[in-house]
């Protein structure tokens, strides 16, 4: 069995359900990827284009700081990533924690959260950044996904 690692960032805790649940349903640790500082409701204001998350959004070259580096990245085969779809891809920030470990010989999975929006090329531009490592495609959840759904899924996937 190999060691699975579930990095997340959740921006108003839907994400996190979620990440709990999976954690759950392939016994691996959980990690939560915190902004340095973090988003307010107005930083979140995607109707708002001087926002703070549309700005960076904007910005393909924008790496929002992390509040830390402590996830057992290196400790782990498997590293699940999930984040809010923000402008039909990953959030900035999921681009800083990718450049901040190294992932070679890792198999990367994202999964994400959105009310209609898909996950898109996201393994393509997480491929891009993790070099060595592997993405394979990641899938959109619902808010209320079970534990159960989540586990047929990982299974799935042969890890």
């Amino acid at each position: 069995m190999s060691k699975k690692l579930i990095a997340y960032f959740s921006a108003s805790g839907v994400t996190a359900k979620v990440a709990e649940k999976l954690a759950e349903a392939v016994g691996a640790q959980i990690y939560e990827i915190r902004p340095e500082v973090p988003y307010t409701n107005a930083d979140l204001d995607w109707q708002n284009k001087k926002s703070r998350s549309s700005v960076e959004m904007d910005d393909k070259s924008c790496r929002p700081q992390i509040a830390d580096q402590s996830a057992d990245v290196a400790g782990a085969e498997v590293v699940y990533i999930g984040f809010p779809v923000w402008w039909y891809r990953e959030p900035s920030i999921i681009d800083t924690f990718l450049e901040a470990y190294d992932f070679s010989g890792k198999k990367i999975v994202p999964f994400c959260t959105s009310g209609s929006s898909g996950i898109g090329d996201t393994a393509k531009r997480m491929q891009e950044i993790v070099g060595n490592g592997v993405v394979l495609e990641g899938k959109r959840f619902p808010s209320n996904v079970s534990v159960n759904e989540l586990k047929m899924w990982a299974d799935s996937l042969g890890l």
